[in-house]
């Protein structure tokens, strides 16, 4: 993999995360506690073996590429290892990124200088885990000038994505763009298409010759459907191939946890696109539960991340000889460090410094760092943003109307409180 160039592209505006990124570029935005969306992308290169790594920032990048520098700098240059933050330039032109192609041609001198033989792109604002070097033999074994990962998903959400139509070998054929009726199945599979990651492999010589014979600036929807005729474009169907090895805690017959080595982890084939609120609190609480459907705690696949230097979790409990209703304790949640807890958390996702006070309920919610919840408060499906003082007896979550006159409420229901709403000299 030592020959593999990855570009992450994370300028993403993420207007449907909004508020969650008024002001930062949606790879920055946290996740699962204690990570960022793009720590997922970086983890998986590094797992994977790529050392080479190029970051392309645009939209509010400050947020991002101060944790790229505090987390990050775990490269080697003297042996060509990098990951390198290049904001947009504007060295052919006036213009600064239009798109995932056009922000690789505008770096199209990168290429150059590295010389890689592969030129990898990546989204840095999904949540999956995927190991490349699977998907590097595939493309090898195709003979490919371009392979793309694709989804394996249900005929019934074709609407939602980009489908690739492909013969029996995989190799595409053509593309619909969100199709509303008669999107192509999978060959052998009428019930499944497959839909667009955002994830391409490309032979540097094809990659270079598809840009400087084009003025377009998306690969998705424009180059890559104009070069089908002229290139060896594959699909890698991504849950079909895609195989993560580590060692887990399992739940036994008997509820025992053991830890054991999983050939293939059941999470090798979870991939979430966190484009809107619900999609982003769902994906938070698919880290929670016994068994979570995505799972932070293997260890042979490890995501890596900057880490405060702040306490351990601490957790209130009344004793006997005094209030016996005031407890703190977490119930299948994340709890990072720093947190003190003296209330009840249930499913939740708690990052650095969260402070529950006492007889106060956080259910179903993802609270974000340097946030207080009052005394008897009570928060319920909800996405607090950092620096929110929250104050005592406030109820969040358990009326809609009344949470709309203040707050973002997506379909769903989940109501998302910005970034430092609330101040202290609120109550």
């Amino acid at each position: 993999m030592k020959d593999i160039l990855a570009f992450v592209m994370a300028g993403g505006r993420g207007e449907r995360l909004m508020p969650l990124t008024k002001d930062r570029t949606k790879p920055a935005v946290p996740f699962g506690g204690i990570y960022r969306l793009i720590d997922f992308t970086l983890s998986n290169c590094v797992n994977s073996l790529i050392y080479k790594i190029i970051v392309l920032p645009q939209y509010k990048s400050q947020s991002l590429a101060d944790h790229l520098d505090a987390g990050w700098r775990i490269f080697s240059q003297k042996i060509g290892h990098f990951l390198k933050v290049v904001p947009p330039q504007q060295r052919i032109g006036l213009d600064w990124y239009r798109g995932t192609a056009d922000s690789i041609r505008q770096n199209l001198y990168l290429i150059e200088r590295y010389k890689p033989s592969h030129v990898m792109i990546l989204s840095g604002d999904h949540i999956y885990k995927m190991d490349y070097r699977l998907f590097f033999n595939y493309h090898e074994e195709k003979a490919a000038d371009v392979t793309i990962s694709l989804l394996e998903a249900d005929k019934n959400l074709a609407h939602q994505f980009g489908v690739a139509e492909v013969d029996s070998d995989f190799r595409i054929l053509g593309f619909q763009e969100k199709p509303k009726e008669n999107p192509k199945s999978i060959p052998g599979d009428p019930d499944h298409v497959l839909a667009s990651m955002g994830i391409y492999l490309f032979r540097t010589e094809a990659l270079i010759k598809m840009l400087k014979s084009s003025k377009q600036d998306d690969f998705g929807s424009q180059i890559i459907p104009q070069s089908l005729d002229a290139h060896r474009i594959y699909a890698y169907p991504y849950r079909q191939y895609n195989c993560i090895e580590d060692y887990i805690y399992v739940t036994l017959a008997d509820g025992e946890r053991q830890l054991q080595l999983e050939p293939c982890t059941r999470d090798s084939a979870y991939w979430r696109d966190v484009g809107t609120l619900d999609a982003y609190w769902n994906a938070n609480m698919d880290l929670t539960g016994v068994d979570p459907y995505f799972n932070l705690y293997g260890v042979k696949w490890p995501i890596h991340t900057y880490q405060l230097a702040v306490p351990p979790a601490k957790f209130i409990f009344a004793d006997e000889h005094h209030d016996s209703a005031r407890v703190g304790k977490a119930l299948d949640s994340l709890v990072a460090p720093g947190c003190i807890v003296s209330g009840v958390v249930r499913n939740s996702v708690l990052s650095y410094n969260v402070v529950i006070r006492s007889w106060s309920t956080v259910e179903e919610s993802v609270i974000m760092a340097g946030v207080t919840v009052g005394r008897h408060c009570k928060i319920k499906k909800a996405i607090i943003d950092k620096n929110n003082i929250i104050p005592p007896g406030m109820h969040v979550g358990y009326n809609p109307e009344e949470d709309r006159k203040r707050f973002t409420v997506t379909s769903r229901g989940i109501v998302v409180v910005p970034k430092g709403y609330f101040k202290e000299d609120t109550f």
